[in-house]
Parts: C-alpha cells; sequence; structure tokens
C-alpha cells in the first residue's frame, strides 16, 4: 500500500463504503445512464463512477470503457488522488504533466490525455470513491467546470442513498428517468450543437468561444438542478 494516498481514517473509509460495493456487481440502468449522460454534459468520452477499495478501484459503473475493466489496481489509478481531496481534482494535460503520485502504467496503456474528478462523500464525511470523467486528448477544464463536476458528484452520492432506500422497489429508475428526459431533453440538445459550435473556433479565448462555454455550463447547471428535484421528490 502507498501511504500517501491512504486516508488517515482508511478503516471507516472502507466501512463507510460496505453498503455502497453492491453498486460494482449490479447492472442498474440508472447509474448507466448517470454516467453516460455525465460524460455527454462535458463532451469527454469516458464517465465513471469509481469506489475505491483498500486495494482496487471499480470502473463498473462506467461509460465509454471497455466493459472488462471492471477493476484496477487502486495505485494505478487518479481516482485514488482525487479521492484525497476536497472538490475536484484536475489534470489538464497527463502527457506534458503527469501525476508522480501513481504508478502510470494504467494511463499510458488507455492513452490518457485529461482527468477530472470529483469525491463521493458520505453525510458522514467519508470519501468512497469519484465522479469522474476523461478524454484521450488533453483539454482545459475552468473552475467553473470543476464546480459543476462537484455539484453533480453530491447528485450521484444522493442518488446512491436512494437507491440503498429503494432496493426492493423494481420500478423506481423507470420513474426517475421518465420525469428527468422529459425535462432535459431540450438541454442535452442544445449541449450537443454547442459543442459542435465551439469545435469549429479557432481559439478558445475568442468571444464565441467564451459564450458557447458560459452557455453550456448553464445548461449544465440546469440538468443538475432538474436531477436534484427529481431524486428529492422520490425521497419524499
Amino acid at each position: 500500500m502507498a501511504p500517501t494516498l491512504a486516508p488517515v481514517s482508511e478503516a471507516l473509509r472502507l466501512q463507510a463504503l460496505r453498503p455502497y460495493q453492491l453498486f460494482n456487481t449490479m447492472q442498474d440502468e440508472t447509474f448507466a445512464e448517470l454516467v453516460r449522460l455525465t460524460a455527454k454534459l462535458f463532451n469527454v468520452p469516458i464517465g465513471i463512477i469509481a469506489f475505491v477499495e483498500e486495494e482496487d478501484v471499480r470502473f463498473g459503473l462506467n461509460y465509454g470503457l471497455d466493459p472488462e475493466m471492471d477493476r484496477v489496481n487502486r495505485w494505478e489509478t487518479l481516482c485514488s488522488v482525487a479521492m484525497l481531496h476536497e472538490g475536484t481534482s484536475v489534470f489538464e494535460d497527463l502527457r506534458e504533466r503527469p501525476c508522480d503520485l501513481i504508478n502510470p502504467g494504467l494511463v499510458q496503456r488507455l492513452n490518457l490525455g485529461f482527468y477530472a474528478g470529483s469525491t463521493l462523500r458520505t453525510r458522514e464525511g467519508h470519501s468512497i470513491g469519484v465522479l469522474c470523467v476523461i478524454d484521450h486528448k488533453p483539454r482545459t477544464f475552468s473552475p467553473a467546470e470543476a464546480e459543476l463536476l462537484e455539484s453533480l458528484a453530491a447528485v450521484v452520492m444522493s442518488l446512491l442513498d436512494l437507491r440503498l432506500q429503494l432496493l426492493q422497489e423494481p420500478t423506481w429508475n423507470q420513474q426517475l428517468w421518465a420525469g428527468i428526459y422529459v425535462r432535459i431533453e431540450s438541454s442535452v440538445t442544445r449541449l450537443e450543437t454547442l459543442a459542435a459550435l465551439a469545435g469549429w473556433e479557432d481559439g478558445e479565448d475568442s468571444a464565441a468561444a467564451t459564450a458557447y462555454r458560459q452557455s453550456t455550463q448553464e445548461e449544465i447547471l440546469r440538468v443538475i438542478s432538474i436531477l436534484a428535484e427529481q431524486i428529492q421528490a422520490l425521497q419524499a
């Protein structure tokens, strides 16, 4: 074990993780849809809800990875680093500025250029994992985007808690996503359009590119707010 990557309260953290570990093997369409939506919101090819266990990190709840890659060594993944921090951990260019706290083998094998991850934290404050977005090419990630990812991680944590409460309700996810997609369909379409428009810009600092980023962040915030509202409605 690499002590620099182990929280001081590791035993308590692992105990807090235990109820959520059942999601490692569940084929739950709710979380499959959530990581797909996360990747789409941030216009990246990979989104992951990662659970950090004692020696491994479980990637079973992911969008964009090989289905066989559901478990990796904890000391090879950036999720082990992101889990230790408040807020969002960002590595904008892993080729030029790699993280020296982990073994770089996995980053190199997956040809990763960018990583941003926000901690999944229980109500008691224990870090059980990370919500992360990943790209094969380097990219910038603004403080506003980092804050949005952190807000989305809080929504994911609320949804994980809700799922534990509703394990015996087979149709709960249908109710959840039926309500969500009626309200976010226009935002998702608009985000796709904004991403396409931004791709035509020659520079990130142009007035148009700045406007596209601002509009994108506003749409993501709207989607996050709707997710939170729908979860609260099911909790009532």
